[in-house]
């Protein structure tokens, strides 16, 4: 039983490790998306 709640507890870990670097690389796309937009309008960086 120990170890079957063990494998439970890591699969759940491995879920949350895989949604969160699912989300940073949507965000990431996003602000290269926006990032290009700006360019495209003449909007720089200071």
């Amino acid at each position: 039983m120990a170890a079957q709640s063990g494998k439970l507890w890591a699969r759940r870990i491995g879920w949350l490790v895989l949604l969160w670097a699912a989300s940073v690389a949507a965000l990431g796309v996003v602000a290269l998306i926006l990032h290009a937009l700006m360019s495209l309008a003449g909007l720089t960086a200071a």
